[in-house]
């Protein structure tokens, strides 16, 4: 059993104090919209990996070009020092392939933010990698980290919030057993866990610990 802890959008104060050592995770992952130095602090003091994916309020994070940059070895990579971004990515974590695909529905100019077609070219492209990694213990999918739910499941209050639907098509594909996102502000209710074709799906704002 892997004790996972899952944050998103909103700061949860009480981690800065004894909750986080009494949860003891086994992983943290961000669903984003956070800011940096949280995770780092979560990383740090959790002493465990932290997987994450960019919010629509995020930077852009994505790694520089460096293939023109000749001789130089160090090139600052973006995001929160010590954790590793999982968007648009297949990490082995702890025994468990996780997968990622931040950001939200287009709604202005800005990074992190995807028309319904874009987030779908982009989920046929993980969806490749997730194949192209050989299969542990009969799965090609455990989790999948999101920052908005897919389409149709969660409570939205605007077509922003709606969700993607390639998220839809990659639980028909690879039937995961979890998926943890934020983007949908709960405001101070405990929502409960949702299903879609057989996996669970948590809003982790502001902090939800799960175990699988």
């Amino acid at each position: 059993m892997t004790r996972i802890l899952a944050v998103a959008d909103e700061v949860d104060e009480s981690l800065y104090g004894d909750k986080l050592a009494t949860l003891a995770p086994d992983l943290v992952v961000s669903c984003g919209d956070l800011p940096f130095d949280y995770l780092e602090y979560l990383v740090s003091r959790a002493n465990v990996p932290l997987l994450y994916v960019p919010g629509n309020h995020d930077p852009n994070v994505k790694p520089p070009d460096t293939t023109w940059v000749p001789l130089q070895s160090e090139i600052p990579v973006p995001g929160p020092q010590g954790c590793d971004n999982v968007d648009g990515r297949v990490l082995e974590v702890n025994g468990l392939r996780i997968a990622g695909l931040g950001g939200s529905l287009r709604y202005k100019e800005g990074p992190n933010q995807y028309s319904q077609a874009q987030m779908l070219r982009r989920a046929i492209r993980l969806e490749l990698w997730i194949r192209l990694k050989r299969v542990r213990a009969g799965r090609k999918l455990d989790v999948l980290v999101t920052h908005a739910p897919p389409f149709g499941v969660a409570e939205a209050k605007d077509a922003t919030h709606e969700g993607f639907k390639a998220f839809n098509r990659l639980f028909k594909e690879f039937h995961p057993l979890l998926l943890v996102h934020g983007h949908v502000h709960p405001y101070g209710r405990n929502l409960p866990e949702l299903h879609l074709d057989g996996a669970r799906i948590v809003n982790a704002i502001p902090s939800r610990l799960i175990e699988i």
